[in-house]
């Protein structure tokens, strides 16, 4: 069920509007999946069907005139358990994270540790860690990874 709901993405029209970002949080899908269907999926295939989608998605901007940046981009938000991605006409070094995010070109290990949450959207009893106070100077805060695809066309 995942890897389809992943590929209709491509079903859905991508709004694009640098005028108006807000209005690209239409674009912001979220993925969930119980452990048991979890555990019958490999990491490659969900990345696959990511990258699958990303090229159309920017054939799509092609075809629709769009000039200027796109970027489609994918995360794991583990306090939801979920994977989640988006579109949208930021740059990857500022798309619309409240928190510190850095963008890696390993989709293998969001897609990875999504999987491998076999406890989704709850945090396991013994793996609670303390809240670092603002005073705290030891606490580094944590950076989520964001996979980032050019949806530019090419010669462009």
């Amino acid at each position: 069920m995942l890897l389809k709901d992943i590929r209709a993405i491509v079903t859905e029209t991508v709004v694009l509007s640098p005028e108006d970002q807000a209005a690209e949080d239409a674009n912001t899908n979220w993925f969930g999946a119980p452990p048991h269907e979890r555990m019958g999926l490999s990491a490659d295939e969900v990345v696959t069907a990511f990258e699958e989608t990303a090229a159309v998605l920017r054939e799509q901007v092609a075809g629709c005139g769009h000039r200027g940046t796109a970027t489609f981009f994918v995360w794991h938000d583990a306090v939801a358990g979920q994977l989640r991605c988006s579109a949208g006409t930021r740059k990857p070094s500022d798309l619309p994270f409240p928190t510190t995010y850095q963008v890696t070109g390993d989709l293998l290990a969001i897609v990875t540790e999504f999987l491998e949450d076999r406890a989704p959207g709850s945090i396991q009893w013994g793996q609670l860690e303390p809240v670092p106070y603002p005073e705290d100077d030891d606490a580094e805060p944590s950076v989520l990874a964001v996979w980032a695809f050019d949806l530019t066309p090419f010669g462009r």
